[in-house]
Order: structure tokens, then C-alpha cells, then sequence
């Protein structure tokens, strides 16, 4: 289920808690793409976004692929942050509800 839609059953006063524990909680979009772009080669935006292992890997690999492998990662690490907020929100929706 969407979390628009598990917003809909809630007040405004809910709602209202539930925005500002997301806004507390999330990973800042910003924050990732100044990272990248300082340390895209030490792997910092895989670390911010809690991917210990990829930024293990591309520490260590990161060279055998001229680091191109850490300037196109930017997408998914994108992707993973997209992914970690909308489920930060959801379990933040199910502490309101219950």
C-alpha cells in the first residue's frame, strides 16, 4: 500500500506528526549529491546511504574500474536513499496509527 493512501485515514494532528518525524528522520537528497561528488572515489555517498559493503567494495575496487563504477553509482545510491525514506515514512505512518 502507498503511503498516500495510509495517509488518508489519518487527522491532520497525525499527519502533522507524522511529517515532522519523517523530516527528522530522512536522508537529505542534497547531502547525498554533495558526497558523491566530493568523495564519489572513497565511496561516501554509499556510506551516508548505509551501504557498508558496496562502499567497501568500491573502496577496494574502485580503482580496477578507473572509477567509473563510483561515478555512475550516483543512480542507484539514489535510488536506495528514494527507497529508505518512503519506508522511514511508512513505519512513522504505522507508529501514528497504533
Amino acid at each position: 500500500m502507498s503511503n498516500v493512501a495510509l495517509k488518508k485515514g489519518l487527522s491532520a494532528e497525525e499527519q502533522s506528526i507524522v511529517q515532522s518525524e519523517f523530516e527528522r528522520k530522512q536522508k537529505n537528497v542534497i547531502v547525498l549529491f554533495i558526497l558523491w561528488f566530493f568523495l564519489f572515489s572513497f565511496a561516501g555517498h554509499r556510506f551516508y546511504v548505509g551501504s557498508i559493503g558496496r562502499a567497501v567494495a568500491m573502496l577496494l575496487l574502485g580503482w580496477a574500474t578507473l572509477f567509473i563504477w563510483n561515478l555512475i553509482d550516483i543512480y542507484f545510491a539514489y535510488q536506495k536513499l528514494q527507497r529508505d525514506n518512503e519506508e522511514l515514512e511508512k513505519q512513522s505512518i504505522y507508529q501514528v496509527r497504533s
